[in-house]
């Protein structure tokens, strides 16, 4: 999608951008008079308000991006300590700064014992340049037993200490088992978890394949009084696939003469904030047309030609896209972790962040790392949905190892 087709699109919905105090290269005049509609819900129990498209920051390199997001009135940034290798934090502090006020911010440890995860939050409040943050996130925690006591008194002591507002847990995989369980645990004030067009009536028992529904699993712990921040709303990275990038083998012109010049990555993130339930959806943002487009989502409902952009994307993305359910069980009989795996592909081949994507790999343990899916006749790990495991493994194998 070219940055005229996609401004283009934009100004004729009527939703021209505000003006700022500094001025932006990619945004015309006529879009800095008629403001954006925005819309606002609130997290949960925790009582705050963010507008239902918040900016995950993990992908942004240009703080322009940021500020100009803040100007226009989004209210909530995500961030992570291991986001850039660190450097993603101090960038966005940097660039939100004037507005820490008015903003809210998260950020994630990945630590295991509570001294590294004290330390890994005080490293975020230097590097964000602010004495608090607003939720801060056990990361990526996928089973009941990686949400230890002890990592939860941590939250609860910083809490009281004032150094974050809000305690929050992550979740990339088994998410309607670890929405339950962090619902009837009671100490998590938010869950940022995984959902997307892709799990349409998919969930996970970590033992056999079963049919449940995420959209409802998402209703049942808000309902419990859950702040519920939805990502990867768009399935692997549909953006880069909406303008025509050629991933998974898929022939671009195809794709654009399917989907149209624009569509995909808006359908995707409208299909998310359907759920009432979500309160709101972070999603990356790396230029100012793609803040431009996404800021629809909020303002435009969701179509049947969005669903059927939708239902197109996943005939494609079908074969190559982990759902992150948990029904395979996730790991292979060699230990190779395959959800994570193939959600370091997608960072990669989706979002172009082939970097991070190859440094999160090489954190895997030295034994995992060493496995080729290659040596293998077959694989052990059968997806119930029809991802191709093996061949992505050894695609990922591949360009990582």
């Amino acid at each position: 999608m070219s940055s005229y087709s996609t401004r283009r699109d934009f100004l004729a919905a009527g939703l021209a951008l505000p003006a700022a105090a500094t001025a932006t290269p990619s945004l015309s005049a006529a879009a800095a008079e008629t403001p954006v509609k925005l819309t606002y819900r609130t997290l949960g129990r925790t009582g705050l308000k963010v507008t239902s498209l918040s900016f995950g920051c993990m992908t942004t390199s240009d703080p322009s991006v940021i500020e100009r997001a803040a100007d226009i009135g989004i209210l909530h940034f995500d961030t992570a300590r291991s986001y850039q290798n660190g450097n993603n934090e101090r960038m966005v502090g940097a660039a939100l700064k004037s507005r820490r006020k008015q903003v809210i911010i998260s950020s994630k440890t990945l630590a295991t014992t509570p001294k590294e995860a004290t330390e890994h939050l005080e490293t975020s409040l230097r590097e964000l340049g602010t004495d608090y943050l607003d939720i801060w996130y056990l990361h990526n925690r996928n089973s009941p037993e990686e949400v230890t006591d002890e990592l939860l008194e941590v939250q609860q002591k910083a809490k009281k200490e004032g150094k974050i507002r809000f305690a929050g847990v992550s979740t990339h995989f088994n998410m309607d088992v670890m929405l339950e369980h962090l619902a009837k645990r009671g100490q998590t004030d938010v869950v940022l978890t995984t959902y997307n067009f892709s799990m349409r009536n998919i969930a996970s028992s970590g033992q056999a394949p079963r049919r449940a529904d995420m959209t409802a699993a998402i209703q049942r712990a808000r309902a419990a009084g859950l702040g519920i921040v939805a990502m990867k709303a768009m399935a692997g990275g549909v953006a880069r696939i909406g303008r025509g990038d050629r991933l998974y083998g898929a022939d671009p012109e195809a794709l654009k003469k399917v989907i149209g010049t624009q569509g995909g990555a808006l359908a995707a993130i409208k299909w998310v904030l359907r759920n009432p339930s979500v309160d709101t959806a972070i999603v990356c943002m790396t230029d100012h047309d793609q803040l431009e487009e996404n800021l629809r989502a909020m303002a435009e409902p969701y179509t049947p030609q969005d669903e059927r952009i939708l239902e197109t994307l996943m005939a494609y993305l079908g074969p190559n896209y982990c759902r992150m359910c948990g029904a395979c069980g996730g790991v292979c009989e060699k230990g190779v972790p395959v959800a994570d795996v193939l959600r370091f592909l997608t960072y990669a081949e989706g979002y172009g962040q082939f970097a991070m994507a190859r440094e999160h790999f090489l954190n895997l343990p030295e034994a995992v790392r060493a496995v080729r899916c290659a040596d293998c006749s077959s694989c052990s790990v059968a997806c119930a949905h029809g991802v191709q495991v093996r061949a992505r493994l050894m695609r990922a194998q591949e360009l990582f190892a």
